[in-house]
């Protein structure tokens, strides 16, 4: 089957090389030059232009964009004024899951399919295969089985759920039709808000490991901090990697996310090539909004939302307003932590 490729990035890239080496035709385009080249050293056909892109494809068209969420809608400007009707828009990109539904309807009325895919799967997904939640027309859907199929991992990269019937859905291949346009999107939007979560849980859980030491330290004694109790009890100079590497192997929350972790911990036990900035894309404050749509509670993904904030020096102002109050209610100074930190 053919299918262009807009979007060379991360993952664009190496979905594109995944196609091919299921044996499927693929046009490429990007605003860099240099990020197409390698590809048709591979194989792919490059187009330079969005021009040249749609030329090079046969009717209908398959057009698959991997680009930031942001930029959709002008890609789509730039596009669609090329396109034929019955061709086929993918937008497997993090989106909001609203606008997927506002561009179908804009789609549809220039005879176009939209179809919303949440990818998840990284920079490892060119061999580990990719987790697809598809939003669109179950026709359109229908038509695009063979690259889901080629995208996902297949149904031997989990082991069978006990109690469910072998070929039941298409899910145990790694890929699912969630329903109509937007589905897609709002699945893998919920998807990011669990990983900000599980993220978190292991940061702070290793970080509490990580300063089981504290005991070993003296503390000079002032009226402004609560000294620790029980010294004796924290004097544990823990192994980080290893400990890591122990719940990898039949521990209840053993995970990839652990094993990249592990992974990382290995390389350099100070992470010490990380500031602690954690950027969000956007998937956990839209969790979020839905959550409070719906009156749901979700206080462990908004508190892992919010974590992030802070990594950014957000607080920054609340905690000088912090400080400036205890200074205006008790006099009370303020003062640099006096534990040290301790030693990786």
């Amino acid at each position: 089957m053919q299918i262009g490729m807009i979007g060379l990035g991360r993952m664009g890239a190496n979905m594109t090389r995944r196609l091919m080496r299921a044996g499927h035709a693929c046009v490429v385009h990007d605003t860099q030059a240099a990020a197409i080249k390698p590809l048709v050293d591979e194989g792919a056909r490059g187009a330079g232009t969005m021009q040249q892109f749609v030329e090079a494809l046969s009717t209908p068209r398959t057009i698959w964009l991997m680009v930031p969420a942001a930029g959709v809608d002008a890609t789509l400007a730039a596009l669609t004024p090329l396109l034929d009707k019955h061709d086929i828009i993918v937008d497997g990109g993090n989106s909001y899951y609203r606008d997927d539904m506002r561009r179908a309807a804009t789609l549809r009325a220039l005879g176009l399919h939209y179809v919303d895919v949440g990818t998840s799967g990284g920079i490892a997904g060119l061999d580990r295969g990719y987790c697809l939640m598809i939003g669109g027309e179950p026709a359109t859907v229908h038509h695009l089985d063979l690259i889901f199929a080629a995208l996902a991992p297949g149904a031997g990269s989990a082991v069978p759920t006990p109690g469910r019937s072998p070929g039941a859905s298409s899910a145990e291949q790694g890929y699912l039709h969630c329903g109509p346009h937007g589905a897609g999107h709002f699945v893998k939007m919920v998807h990011n808000g669990i990983e900000y979560g599980i993220m978190a849980a292991y940061a702070e859980g290793l970080n509490i490991l990580h300063n089981a030491n504290v005991g070993k330290h003296t503390d000079v004694v002032d009226a402004e901090t609560t000294p620790l109790r029980d010294p004796a009890m924290y004097q544990f100079d823990l192994d980080l990697p290893e400990i890591a590497e122990v719940w990898r192997r039949g521990s209840v929350i053993g995970s990839w996310l652990l094993d990249l972790t592990a992974a990382a911990l290995a390389a350099d036990p100070a992470l010490s090539s990380f500031q602690g900035h954690v950027s969000d894309s956007g998937e956990g404050r839209w969790t979020i909004q839905a959550a409070i749509d719906e009156a749901v509670p979700a206080p462990v993904l908004s508190a892992a939302l919010y974590a992030r904030f802070s990594s950014r020096d957000q607080a920054d102002f609340a905690n000088r307003v912090l400080s400036s109050m205890r200074h205006e209610f008790g006099g009370h100074a303020e003062l640099t932590s006096s534990v040290p930190k301790p030693k990786p």
